[in-house]
């Protein structure tokens, strides 16, 4: 008997012991059991409906799931005024600064080599260092899907396009947005209008005007953050292809889709690398294969046969059997940039797109 009981007794310690091991490892490997502090630079609001809100509701999303407390700064100065808030940021205790805008890269990464103890994550830029990662999406590849879906619906096969700024980034989605009209309506043609604005609705609008009396759109596009040309479009009746976020309850009668952002395939592995000390500095550029990017669902008016034709395309992108600048592709001389077999580096596409493929017409004044 008194041997049983020692059994009991050594089997219960066992148990005893058990347990406080398993309640420390969990308690060394609960990420998210301690809140973590993030500071979020943007470079305007974040309930605009479109580049700010993409960011604001995938950070909502990591911030239930990894436990995190952020503390947002909108209309944060794009030049060197970026920097107190960044250090307010820090002071009060954030381990981990997210910037939404090109402009604050610079300004960042300086901070970067102060605090080393910081995290930065910079959006649209290229840096990397050992606590600072940049990163972007390959949205062209969605760029092309929609221009599928703009070709397949317009029947004057004139189509417009209004643009922030002539740089690559743009240029890149432009080209690409027209070799999707190109493949399914070879017969169509793609205007530009240049607002050289992200966000000013006044210069964004007066472009979109422009454009539309000048030219008989009746599908259109943007590649710009403010709403204007929307409103524009859809006072008009023109048919709608969004950018930045899914805005199809706000233009229920024109909208078809949109290509939209979905950061937070991007937040949360890169945050909960960061409680994990296993942050790698370095510049992503991910694309549909991560989810980073993607459309947003068809409404009702686009035509029947285009989600078919779509999804078909989507998943050979995914399938890493094709890609939007495979060769042959021709700009609007008539030369070969891409030959046939061959494909545009991430760097030229990246940082070289000052040209325009065939079917693009730049509007000017």
């Amino acid at each position: 008997m008194k041997r049983l009981a020692v059994i009991t007794g050594i089997i219960m310690s066992l148990i005893i012991i058990g347990i406080v091991v398993i309640n420390i490892h969990q308690e060394d490997t609960d990420i998210t059991k301690k809140q973590t502090r993030v500071g979020f630079i943007f470079n305007h609001v974040k309930d605009d409906a479109s580049w700010g809100q993409s960011h604001y509701e995938a950070m909502e999303i990591c911030k239930e799931e990894l436990n995190l407390l952020v503390d947002y700064r909108e209309n944060v100065p794009m030049d060197e005024g970026c920097i107190p808030v960044m250090e307010e940021l820090i002071a009060d205790g954030c381990k981990i600064i997210i910037c939404n805008s090109y402009e604050y890269g610079s300004y960042a990464k300086l901070l970067a080599e102060d605090y080393t103890d910081v995290y930065f994550f910079h959006a649209t830029g290229v840096g990397e260092g050992d606590n600072f990662a940049s990163y972007f999406g390959r949205m062209y590849q969605i760029r092309y899907l929609c221009g599928m879906v703009a070709g397949l619906q317009t029947q004057t096969n004139e189509i417009g396009y209004i643009a922030a700024y002539d740089i690559p980034e743009v240029n890149r989605g432009i080209n690409a947005f027209t070799l999707g009209v190109k493949k399914v309506n070879p017969k169509a043609k793609v205007y530009v209008r240049f607002c050289y604005s992200w966000m000013d609705d006044e210069l964004t609008k007066a472009a979109a005007e422009k454009l539309f009396d000048r030219y008989d759109i009746d599908v259109m596009t943007v590649h710009s953050d403010s709403l204007a040309a929307y409103d524009v479009a859809d006072e008009r009746g023109i048919w709608i292809i969004g950018y930045n976020y899914d805005n199809s309850e706000r233009y229920p009668e024109h909208f078809l889709t949109a290509a939209v952002w979905k950061w937070e395939n991007f937040y949360l592995p890169r945050i909960r690398e960061v409680l994990q000390d296993k942050f790698v500095g370095k510049h992503y550029w991910e694309g549909v294969e991560q989810g980073m990017v993607g459309l947003s669902p068809f409404t009702e008016h686009v035509k029947d046969g285009t989600y078919e034709l779509v999804e078909e395309q989507l998943q050979q992108i995914k399938d890493g059997v094709f890609d939007v600048f495979y060769g042959p592709v021709y700009d609007q001389k008539g030369r070969l940039r891409v030959d046939h077999g061959e494909c545009m580096t991430d760097e030229a596409m990246l940082n070289s797109f000052d040209w325009y493929v065939t079917g693009v017409q730049i509007d000017e004044d």
